[in-house]
């Protein structure tokens, strides 16, 4: 059975830092591009990041240097280093993983930023 256990989100203020994390089981991880997605109340999702299986990563321009995504092959996990956040950062976080056509979502966490 695929599970994908998304974790680290809650309420930080402005300026602060979360660092979620997104653990995957029965896939072999390594081969996966894994993305992190959020998706705010009455916006369209977007993908914050992303990073291949050769460590390769892309985000979207709002976040670019503030967060970092990145991968543990041997724990089989995904994270999204948030830092600098800001309140337009609140959405629902999801992992997503994909290898060809055969994909695979998170049940999302929320992440808030506000004072």
């Amino acid at each position: 059975q695929v599970q994908f256990v998304e974790s680290g989100g809650g309420l930080v203020q402005p300026g602060g830092s979360l660092r979620l994390s997104c653990a995957a089981s029965g896939i072999i991880f390594r081969l996966y591009v894994m993305g992190w997605y959020r998706q705010a109340p009455g916006k369209q999702r977007e993908l914050v990041a992303s990073i291949t299986s050769g460590s390769s990563t892309n985000y979207v321009d709002s976040v670019k240097g503030r967060f970092t995504i990145s991968r543990d092959n041997a724990k089989n996990t995904a994270y999204l280093q948030m830092n600098s956040l800001k309140p337009e950062d609140t959405a629902v976080y999801s992992c997503h993983g994909a290898q060809g056509v055969t994909t695979y979502w998170g049940q999302g966490t929320q992440v808030t930023v506000s004072s």
